[in-house]
């Protein structure tokens, strides 16, 4: 049996995701490998760039609070709610170009648990686990608040 799509009952809102067990569903992934990885290749190539630009702008120092990461965690968590509020009525290369490639790029969770590494390995503790799970608490927080205000502002 397979299962409807998923609609979300508060907007509405029905999720693009291709459902691999349906023919017609699988069928719509044909010829369209070349557009898609390029897309995540471009938008993954300028996420990139930006993350680095932004690293550039607020360096570390060892036994610091990494604030660069965690600005760029945060925000791009902020991004992807947004985002998801908005793939549904956008063209189909939006979310693999945006979703997969820029904020794929832009933000940086390996990053994040190396920096958590080196506050402990400095003997910040007490900072390391602030970073930890203040980037953690802030990233979902960040999520909820692009969503919802992104629903609102489309309601309007």
């Amino acid at each position: 049996m397979v299962r409807p799509a998923y609609v979300d009952p508060v907007s509405g809102e029905i999720d693009p995701d291709v459902d691999l067990r349906v023919e017609g569903q699988r069928r719509e992934l044909v010829g369209h490998h070349v557009q898609v990885l390029g897309a995540i290749a471009l938008g993954g190539g300028l996420g990139a760039v930006a993350r680095y630009g932004l690293a550039q702008a607020m360096p570390v120092r060892p036994g610091q609070f990494p604030w660069a990461t965690f600005v760029t965690n945060v925000s791009g968590c902020l991004l992807i709610g947004v985002l998801m509020v908005l793939v549904a009525r956008a063209h189909r290369l939006v979310r693999p170009f945006f979703g997969v490639g820029v904020l794929g790029g832009f933000t940086t969770f390996s990053t994040y648990a190396v920096e958590f590494q080196n506050l402990l390995r400095a003997g910040q503790v007490g900072l390391a686990f602030a970073y930890l799970a203040g980037t953690l608490v802030s990233a979902v927080i960040a999520v909820l608040i692009g969503v919802k205000t992104t629903r609102s502002v489309v309601r309007a």
